[in-house]
């Protein structure tokens, strides 16, 4: 189940960099056609979905191998971040990330107990 976690986060991640290059282009384009201060926020959004959905991409790696908890839950935090600081659209994929994260935690719960 660890390794379906970490599929599933890597999928996520790489779809949240595809929305996040869309966030960047959008807020690039309203920058040109004079948005001013919004178009900083959106780039600024844009910036912050890059970095948090290619922490997803390398959390969802490193979780399909691990033997602990720790990757699952720091690819929750990712995905939470990445949420926040992302922007609307790749907060759609973190979400999925989150479920990722959670499977993964799940499942190496019950890979070390037995």
């Amino acid at each position: 189940m660890q390794k379906a976690g970490g599929i599933i986060a890597l999928v996520a991640g790489i779809f949240g960099v595809l929305a996040a290059l869309f966030t960047l282009s959008w807020g690039g384009l309203s920058g040109a056609l004079g948005g001013g201060e919004d178009a900083q926020t959106i780039i600024g959004l844009g910036w912050g979905g890059v970095v948090f959905s290619f922490a997803v991409i390398v959390f969802g790696a490193v979780s399909i191998g691990a033997r602990g908890k720790a990757p699952g839950i720091l690819l929750m935090a990712c995905a939470a971040g990445g949420a926040f600081f992302g922007g609307g659209i790749v907060a759609i994929f973190m979400v999925l990330a989150l479920l990722g994260g959670i499977v993964a935690t799940v499942g190496a719960s019950k890979q070390v107990a037995a």
